[in-house]
């Protein structure tokens, strides 16, 4: 337990405590920081997200052996690849994953469609499809765990492993793993790979707006956006 014993209690998180989460997690390694988290958190305070994207399998294999109890949120914006939703069966039933889908309100998600709003205004599509449906559930918890890693963006790299944005902590386990590590775990462990990496797809997020490339330069295409918006 860190130094504060009721910090699950706090409605609010002091600086001081978030710098002494980021002394204590930073020497560990990712396992052992998900492991200690659970220490520090009750599961029923820490929301864990997947996109079931391109390597997702590392952080879920992570999580699935610590805590079988973490549920795990998948934002189904309705614009996923069809190898996307297998992806995430294939994954749910090899790490026995507690996964629940969130969606935009129909009518929105609707206007989006008939719209085409992806092709106009891509950040009002992700708030719409992605944003939205996320905040509805974020008030009930205390921490936010995603796996994003300081090698993929220039924003990603000026993260810490704690961090508060708005009302949540989040927690990135994996952000300083490089992607040589990342390589030879999954290569070590013989993690399935999402099946369009095989066709170059490196990042994948919603069909319209992905294409081939490396790290994240396949996604939104032609476009200065780099982040759905969900990290900022």
């Amino acid at each position: 337990m860190i130094d504060n014993p009721t910090i699950t209690q706090l409605s609010e998180i002091s600086e001081d405590t978030i710098k002494t989460l980021n002394n204590k997690y930073k020497p560990l390694s990712a396992t052992n920081r998900i492991k200690e988290l659970y220490k520090d958190f009750d599961v029923k305070d820490v929301m864990l997200t997947s996109s079931f994207a391109a390597t997702s399998a590392f952080l879920l294999k992570l999580f699935s052996e610590v805590n079988t109890n973490q549920k795990v949120f998948f934002i189904d914006t309705g614009y996923h690849f069809e190898e996307t939703l297998k992806y995430k069966e294939k994954l749910e039933q090899l790490y026995n994953l507690n996964v629940t889908s969130i969606t935009a309100i129909k009518e929105e998600h609707e206007f989006t469609t008939k719209d085409e709003t992806w092709k106009k205004n891509p950040d009002f599509c992700c708030s719409i499809n992605k944003v939205r449906p996320l905040e509805t559930i974020k008030k009930q918890y205390k921490v936010w765990v995603s796996g994003l890693m300081e090698w993929q963006s220039d924003h990603r790299a000026s993260l810490d492993i704690f961090e508060m944005r708005g009302e949540i902590l989040k927690f990135y386990p994996l952000l300083d793993i490089t992607k040589e590590q990342r390589d030879a775990y999954i290569e070590k462990h013989q993690l399935p790979f999402h099946p369009l990496v095989a066709k170059g797809y490196h990042s994948i997020g919603c069909s319209h707006c992905t294409v081939p490339g490396e790290d994240r330069s396949g996604r939104w295409n032609n476009n200065p956006k780099t982040e759905c918006g969900l990290h900022l």
